[in-house]
Order: C-alpha cells, then sequence, then structure tokens
C-alpha cells in the first residue's frame, strides 16, 4: 500500500482513471455492437444510421488514447466494409 502522500494521490488518481476508461470502453464497445446487430439483422438503413453514430465515438476514444489510432482505423474500415457488402 502506498505509504508518502504523493503515493496516496497517484492511487487515488489511477483508480478514477480506471473507472472513466472502463466506462468509456464499455460505451465504445456498445456502439460498435449497435452497428453489428444492424449488420447482422440486414437492416442496411439502420447499420448505415448506427456507424454513423459510432465513428465520432471510436475517433474519440483514438484521440483521448483509450485506443490505439490504427485499432480505431481497423473497426471504422471493417464496419463500413460490411455494411457497404449488403445487398
Amino acid at each position: 500500500m502506498a505509504n508518502s502522500p504523493q503515493a496516496r494521490k497517484r492511487a487515488r488518481q489511477a483508480e478514477t482513471r480506471r473507472q472513466r476508461n472502463a466506462a468509456q470502453r464499455s460505451t465504445l464497445r456498445t456502439f460498435v455492437k449497435k452497428v453489428v446487430k444492424a449488420i447482422q439483422a440486414g437492416d442496411k438503413d439502420a447499420a448505415i444510421q448506427a456507424f454513423k453514430e459510432a465513428v465520432p465515438r471510436i475517433d474519440r476514444a483514438a484521440h483521448k488514447g483509450l485506443i490505439h489510432a490504427n485499432k480505431a482505423a481497423r473497426h471504422k474500415s471493417r464496419l463500413n466494409a460490411h455494411i457497404k457488402g449488403m445487398s
């Protein structure tokens, strides 16, 4: 356990940031799942709408360092490819 005041503060900050990151990561995954669910249901309009809502969330997560920029690009690319592949 942290003994010095600085170490106690660092522990508090780390816990706060961990909880915030977990919440943001959960929200991000929810938005991605909405797109996937719409794609699996075969509803192209809903998939496009969900994708438009998910893209800013993905970009924001990458900008804040929650996920790597390449991972954000990969998610967007694959989701978009699945939507374009729907007939």
